[in-house]
């Protein structure tokens, strides 16, 4: 790259303030206080309504899930601070940047799509969580388990303005994504532990034993679920965000950070979101649960919604409706604000204000089909699946390169806009690992790791094989 080009790049990241194609200066580094509020606020979030019922629909017992979630989130909250903390504060580079040096332009165009329109669904799936607390004054029907299509105009009317609101929050960059989620996060923390508190009491639990025994030894999953064991719950808690921590998309957050401690920080969100918050939602759907409406619809062999916004009203009142509005936008913003810098790779030259609310829009468009938050630990499961195994290009480059005498940055200084190596070590983890899920109907969870493994040491054989030669 020219001197000219490496000006140019530097000139443009200073003029959006976001520094997609260089290096954040130590100017703009944050104290890891800014990230204890982002991490709090998005996992500690409106999808946090929807997987803590889901649990209860797989018939998970009481071990399975308070042990799983514990030892999953933990291996969660190290491979954020040893992977992509350490990475991320070590080059300063977006997920998407960094990859641009490794894979080629041409290559990594594709990757960037896919990463930026799978964000868009997840974020969605929020906007969705959002829509069913405010269409409660509206008496909205709310979206069943099932449902896969808008029911209403006035679902249609609501999730438009959300969505809306919601992208013009994240076109205004990490900053103002950073202080929304510092602003919101602790009245959402405050719902979830009275909604706990609440469900407690309406269910009569005078001791652990019988929180214990809400759970008890398990039970039949839900018509339409898969049986949950331990396995599931760990695996699937562990790569929930696969694609924010070993898949690397972080990468983008902690560029901004001063030290890779701030990774710690992560903990935060998971702890409150992943676990407190996951039980005390599952809590708020086990009061439902024994209601006659619900008991109708089990007699009648369907499951019960899940919809967060009438679970949350009927514990806390219109606070628990505000919290669940909250709790989808400081999920949403940091999503969409990823998924704005993945299509920003790809056309570089509109401003990543502008791909930013293209991507608002994206995701606006899918929260009004239910089907991608009634189905989120399937959906959530597949999307870590499909996108983790790219950042073990980026860990296995950075921890094992030299050793295997690889260089790093191979596409940039060779001047390749289609790096095989990646390609290759991509389709084939890939390939296999879905290949087994589908033929034998294996939990994609339970894959994850051993596509992610394969993947990032094929690209160390593919790479000795691709990099004939050295390049100073």
């Amino acid at each position: 790259m020219s001197q000219a080009q490496i000006e140019q790049e530097v000139i443009e990241a200073e003029v959006s303030g976001e520094f997609e194609r260089a290096r954040v200066p130590e100017s703009k580094l944050k104290s890891w206080k800014s990230f204890l509020g982002m991490y709090a606020g998005e996992h500690a979030a409106g999808t946090e309504f929807v997987i803590g019922p889901l649990f209860l629909t797989t018939g998970v017992s009481a071990f399975d899930l308070i042990i799983g979630l514990l030892l999953g989130n933990l291996m969660a909250v190290l491979s954020w601070r040893f992977l992509t903390a350490e990475i991320g504060t070590k080059f300063r580079y977006t997920l998407y940047y960094h990859l641009e040096k490794i894979c080629g332009k041409q290559l990594v165009t594709g990757y960037n799509l896919a990463n930026g329109i799978l964000f868009c669904f997840l974020a969605g799936a929020m906007i969705t969580v959002s829509a069913t607390a405010v269409g409660v004054p509206f008496n909205m029907e709310m979206p069943k388990l099932t449902d896969t299509m808008p029911n209403s105009a006035t679902w249609v009317i609501i999730v438009l303005a959300i969505g809306a609101v919601i992208s013009i929050i994240a076109a205004k960059g990490y900053s103002t994504v950073a202080k929304a989620a510092n602003w919101m996060s602790p009245i959402i923390v405050l719902a979830f532990v009275l909604c706990g508190v609440v469900s407690i009491v309406n269910l009569d639990v005078h001791s652990f034993s019988d929180f214990w025994n809400i759970w008890g030894e398990g039970s039949e999953p839900f018509p339409g679920q898969i049986k949950y064991t331990f396995w599931h719950v760990f695996l699937w808690s562990w790569f929930a965000n696969a694609a924010m921590h070993i898949g690397m998309s972080d990468l983008s957050v902690f560029r901004f950070a001063k030290k890779a401690r701030a990774g710690w920080t992560t903990a935060a969100g998971i702890y409150i979101g992943h676990y407190i918050a996951w039980i005390s939602a599952a809590l708020l759907y086990a009061v439902y649960l024994k209601s006659p409406e619900a008991q109708s619809i089990l007699a009648g062999g369907e499951a019960p919604s899940v919809a967060p916004g009438p679970l949350a009203y009927n514990a806390i009142g219109v606070f628990g409706i505000i919290a669940v509005v909250l709790a989808g936008w400081t999920t949403a913003n940091p999503t969409i604000y990823r998924a704005g810098l993945a299509f920003q790779a790809i056309i570089p030259k509109v401003s990543t204000a502008w791909v930013t609310i293209i991507a608002g829009t994206v995701a606006t468009i899918a929260g009004l089909f239910p089907a991608f938050a009634m189905k989120l630990l399937g959906f959530v499961a597949l999307y870590g699946f499909i996108l983790a195994p790219i950042g073990a290009i980026i860990v296995f480059e950075y921890f094992f390169g030299k050793k295997f005498g690889i260089q790093s940055f191979y596409a940039e200084k060779s001047g390749t806009k289609f790096n095989q190596a990646v390609f290759w070590a991509w389709v084939i983890s890939f390939g296999i690992f879905y290949f087994i899920s589908v033929q034998f109907d294996v939990f994609l969870s339970f894959l994850t790791l051993p596509a992610w493994l394969c993947c990032g040491f094929l690209y160390l054989v593919f790479s000795r094989v691709v990099q004939k030669k050295k390049i100073t």
